[in-house]
């Protein structure tokens, strides 16, 4: 089984396309045999270089292809990487993981502004679009260096340039030059608040986080919305604009992801440097406490005169914590039309009867027995 890490035919060619600005092209010839044991051809075109290989698979054919095309094409390769087991220090990290763990104890943010790519070799003649003026002197393109990119990498104040054949390395190129200079510096005594530091919370959210927390804090609107897209499929360049309330940043990546979070932190500088929020101390709720003065009132013989006997002599039992009154028909008399209910309520030891013509008025009627045994005070009907 091959080695998951290992490259195929066809990444390689992939990597070779994209160092040289061209687009691979597969092209499928023919398809030849039974339906169980087909034979694939292929065409791989690399710029104005053509190769076939067959398969029994079109993706066998591909990678054939693709690994002719690797030993005899005449474009330059990419310089392959060295592994991380391979160098010297397996652990090692690039220039800007570095340097943004360092901003992060320093208290700064590093800022990356992509400049426009410049050639290394330009043409010095002015050509008009009437001609005449000046005839041409070459037949041929004038020669063109190979293109570089420069980034802009600010860092409280001051700045650093970067150089390189991608972005990425140019990045890293500023980042090495900060580097040297910001490893020297001193880091700030953070003043502790509460027995932590302020910028604690902040070290594992991302950009975009911290975006929509300060504008939730604030009240500002958020958002992020994709201006513009351009590069072939393979090399992709996205622009992406974010939106705070009033402020705006852009950002550029080669993915809608990395361009989004570029915006982010443009417009953290910005959010960054409102004034703070003024502090508002929460006001703990005030829970009242039932106090013994509640209990005794209830359990006092002029409680609860007006309310409906059963229910005061339910309350008085709860602020005894006694058990509840217990009530039972005791027998039911008379016509059908003349009816006559006796109820009998147990409350501890003491028991009283009400008489009704139904059995509510019976059971109130017993309720009101039973707190004149207790000692409570009935109004007079």
């Amino acid at each position: 089984m091959a080695n998951p890490k290992e490259k195929t035919p066809m990444c390689l060619v992939n990597e070779l396309a994209r160092f040289n600005k061209i687009q691979p092209e597969y092209k499928l010839l023919s398809e030849q045999g039974p339906a169980h044991s087909k034979v694939f051809t292929v065409q791989l075109t690399l710029g104005d270089q053509h190769w076939e290989a067959e398969g029994t698979s079109i993706k066998k054919a591909q990678h054939a292809a693709a690994a002719k095309a690797l030993e005899g094409t005449k474009f330059p390769k990419p310089t392959a990487r060295p592994s991380r087991s391979e160098g010297k220090n397996p652990d090692s990290v690039t220039p800007t993981v570095e340097l943004n763990a360092l901003c992060m104890k320093l208290g700064k943010k590093p800022m990356y502004k992509p400049i426009d790519p410049y050639t290394g070799m330009r043409s010095t003649y002015n050509y008009t679009m009437r001609g005449g003026t000046y005839p041409p002197r070459y037949f041929y393109p004038f020669p063109v260096g190979p293109l570089l990119y420069q980034v802009e990498l600010s860092i409280g104040g001051q700045q650093f340039h970067g150089k390189g054949r991608t972005r990425q390395a140019a990045k890293h190129d500023a980042a090495a030059k900060a580097l040297k200079v910001l490893q020297n510096e001193p880091l700030p005594e953070k003043p502790e608040v509460n027995g932590k530091e302020p910028d604690d919370e902040n070290l594992n959210k991302s950009e975009i986080s911290q975006v929509f927390e300060i504008a939730l804090k604030r009240n500002l609107p958020v958002n992020f919305e994709v201006t513009k897209e351009s590069g072939p499929p393979h090399m992709k360049s996205f622009v992406t604009k974010v939106s705070v309330g009033e402020f705006m940043g852009e950002g550029e990546g080669k993915s809608k992801k990395i361009s989004k979070k570029n915006a982010a932190i443009a417009v953290l500088e910005e959010l960054k440097k409102l004034p703070p929020l003024p502090t508002v101390e929460k006001m703990k709720p005030r829970i009242k406490k039932k106090t013994k003065s509640i209990v005794k009132l209830q359990t006092s013989p002029e409680y609860g005169q007006g309310m409906n006997p059963i229910s005061r002599l339910a309350q008085i039992q709860q602020a005894k914590k006694e058990k509840e009154p217990e009530y039972m028909l005791i027998t039911e008399r008379g016509l059908p039309r003349r009816r006559e209910f006796v109820m009998q309520v147990k409350v501890g030891v003491h028991t009283a009867e009400g008489m009704g013509t139904n059995k509510k008025v019976a059971k109130r009627n017993a309720a009101e027995n039973m707190l004149e045994i207790l000692g409570f005070k009935v109004p007079q009907p």
